[in-house]
């Protein structure tokens, strides 16, 4: 919708579109390939490493039940039986739990990353606004065709990862 509206403007009036320095950025990108992000993602791998092994060893056990079970199926009485499965079902209900919880945990921390680099990443935009003089940033993905000198991505990045 709004790209219509840009495109409007640039057919009504032609000399505005020679006025506007106009630039693509992707934000996300720039994010997860900073040094920032990829220092957060080595130590968050390493502060969980601990849990997601646990999780791990939760699945194995789970899977050796579950197949345990299946192979008893005829073999042992129905007492058995249920005896396997409450203890199968015991072992993947703390798979899953343990797995939420590592999720949560890690989304926690990546949103308490992105909420850091927030003010910095803004504060490397509008200095490259000034500098570039840039009237306008669009949405990387939303272009369609984009001039490799207007992407702005990369001097983001290199720009955040200055900061340290």
């Amino acid at each position: 919708m709004y790209i219509r509206h840009i495109l409007l403007i640039f057919a009504l009036y032609p000399g505005f579109a020679f006025a506007l320095q106009t630039a693509v950025l992707d934000v996300q990108v720039a994010l997860q390939n900073s040094e920032a992000a990829k220092a957060f993602r080595s130590s968050l791998q390493k502060s969980t490493t601990e849990a997601e092994s646990r999780v791990l060893e939760l699945e194995t056990q789970a899977k050796a039940l579950q197949a345990e079970l299946n192979q008893s199926q005829g073999l042992a009485s129905s007492e058995q039986l249920e005896q396997k499965q409450l203890q199968f079902q015991k072992v993947f209900d703390e798979y899953q739990r343990q797995g939420q919880v590592l999720q949560q945990q890690r989304a926690a921390e990546e949103q308490k990353f992105l909420q850091a680099m927030r003010p910095k990443l803004d504060a490397v935009i509008k200095s490259l606004i000034e500098e570039k003089e840039i009237s306008l940033i669009l949405n990387r993905q939303s272009a369609i065709y984009v001039e490799p000198g207007i992407d702005i991505t990369p001097d983001i990045i290199q720009r955040l990862n200055e900061l340290k």
